[in-house]
């Protein structure tokens, strides 16, 4: 697994247990999918003046969000039936991992969140990050019968690190 976690932000102090945490967290939605191949994903930390402008880019958005996913891996499909030849186009030369893609997590709409449900910065941050990484692999939550699939992924994942709404 090979994560790069880039802070384009100055609100929030990103220290080793923050960067932890997002790593622990993609491991876990790995393992929970049971996903054994080798990949790569970039992680950016960013402010809100940021993310509202990555929307309004990328999606026609013109407001914060807390977190956006860029995948690369284009597999529709059940995970379980992924094979070589589904993602040998996502796959990067020089390190044969496959690149799911890019998240981007807003560090201050994570805080502002944190507050207003009232649980910790680390279990909104540890939400946000499973909740990109599932729309990395291929998760939506455009009905209500996707939305709970992703919500039951989250939870369950989350419940296994520790990370719970207190």
């Amino acid at each position: 697994m090979s994560i790069e976690i880039i802070d384009e932000q100055d609100v929030i102090v990103v220290t080793d247990e923050l960067q932890d945490i997002i790593t622990n967290c993609i491991d876990a939605v790995l393992a929970y999918l049971n996903i054994d191949f080798q990949c790569e994903l970039g992680i950016t930390l960013v402010d809100n003046h940021t993310i509202k402008a990555l929307n309004r880019k990328f999606r026609g958005v013109d407001t914060e969000t807390d977190v956006l996913s860029f995948p690369i891996l284009d597999f529709k499909g059940n995970l379980d039936d992924l094979t070589l030849e589904d993602i040998e186009y996502d796959m990067n030369p020089e390190t044969g991992s496959v690149m799911l893609g890019d998240i981007v997590i807003s560090l201050e709409r994570t805080q502002e969140q944190a507050k207003e449900y009232g649980h910790s910065f680390y279990r909104e941050l540890g939400f946000l990050t499973v909740h990109g990484m599932l729309h990395l692999l291929g998760y939506d939550h455009q009905d209500d019968a996707e939305r709970q699939e992703m919500r039951n992924i989250e939870e369950e994942v989350l419940e296994s690190l520790d990370l719970v709404r207190h």
